[in-house]
């Protein structure tokens, strides 16, 4: 009876171009979608004057004219460019790190703590600009951009303005992540297994990127949803000097944390989850290297365990 394992053909090579294609992608469809993330974030700070997607874009373009949706544009690319490099590069580590380790475990297991792993240490990474991007564009006063937000932040707040909204951060991505990546692989494995009914090496190349953007979507609309009271959280903190965790908790509603921004926020993540996982996936493939998500196979006809074959844990 064989275990569950993951490819072991991982090289230095191998996580650069992961790391690489992380990076491009996310900082690409983040830099993308900024118009729409303006609208999320001046929604959630401002519930009263932006009540809704169609008046939060008519009062903004009415009072800053088209300039006000290119705000926080340098946040979204270097921020979320750094973020996609540890996301996704740091999953494919801690994957085989964890695959290598925990034996007989199952396969969920080891997606939920390769990609909560990766996502502490992205949102590390993340955090610093993702404060200087939520003032940016909830309070175009603060600062043109991240040249002059990041000395004015620290000369106001210190180091612990950069960080306030960390815990808040985390409690929004390392759900959203696990969920992600479990999601996609799961559901890559489904689609050939019962869509497609062919090995992954039988598919053409535009198949197999096919494949990954409808993974790509299910993932993103489905780990938005479960995160969006983080989001939400996140928000606040980075806009308003809040006390605490619980008076921002207070002030939204228990009921807001769920719904306010929910209908934006599924527009903005299953897209731009889509395109970051078909141009994560289009980088590997120019590189190689074959698209993400595993396809399970039955090594024994009975009593068998599942394996995940080399060729496509990569």
């Amino acid at each position: 009876m064989k275990e569950a394992k993951f490819c072991e053909e991982f090289t230095p090579k191998y996580y650069g171009i992961c790391t690489l294609g992380g990076m491009l992608s996310a900082g690409a469809t983040h830099l993308a979608i900024t118009p729409l993330d303006v609208l999320k974030v001046n929604m959630q700070v401002n519930p009263i004057k932006y009540n809704s997607i169609s008046t939060s874009f008519t009062t903004l373009l009415r009072e800053d004219g088209l300039a006000a949706f290119r705000r926080g544009w340098s946040g979204k690319f270097f921020g979320y460019g750094v973020q996609g490099a540890c996301r996704f590069g740091l999953y494919e580590y801690f994957k085989k790190f964890y695959s290598n380790n925990l034996h007989n475990q199952n396969k969920s297991l080891i997606f939920f703590l390769s990609s909560a792993s990766a996502e502490v240490i992205a949102n590390v990474a993340l955090c610093p600009f993702e404060a200087i991007k939520v003032r940016v564009q909830a309070r175009p006063r603060f600062a043109k951009g991240l040249i002059d937000g990041f000395p004015k932040l620290y000369a106001s707040e210190g180091l612990r303005g950069f960080y306030k909204g960390l815990v808040p951060l985390w409690g929004r991505n390392l759900p959203f992540s696990m969920i992600m990546f479990s999601t996609f692989e799961h559901s890559v494995d489904f689609i050939y297994r019962n869509a497609i009914q062919r090995k992954k090496e039988d598919c053409s190349v535009t198949q197999q990127l096919g494949v990954t953007c409808l993974a790509g979507y299910a993932a993103g609309s489905i780990g938005s949803i479960i995160s969006n009271p983080a989001d939400n959280i996140v928000a606040s903190f980075n806009n308003r000097k809040a006390g605490s965790l619980k008076m921002v908790v207070k002030k939204i509603g228990f009921r807001n944390l769920f719904t306010r921004s929910l209908p934006i926020r599924i527009m903005l993540v299953g897209p731009v989850v889509t395109l970051q996982w078909l141009f994560y996936d289009t980088i590997k493939v120019l590189s190689g290297l074959p698209t993400s998500g595993h396809v399970r196979a039955d090594v024994e006809a009975t009593g068998s365990k599942i394996e995940i074959t080399p060729a496509t844990s990569c």
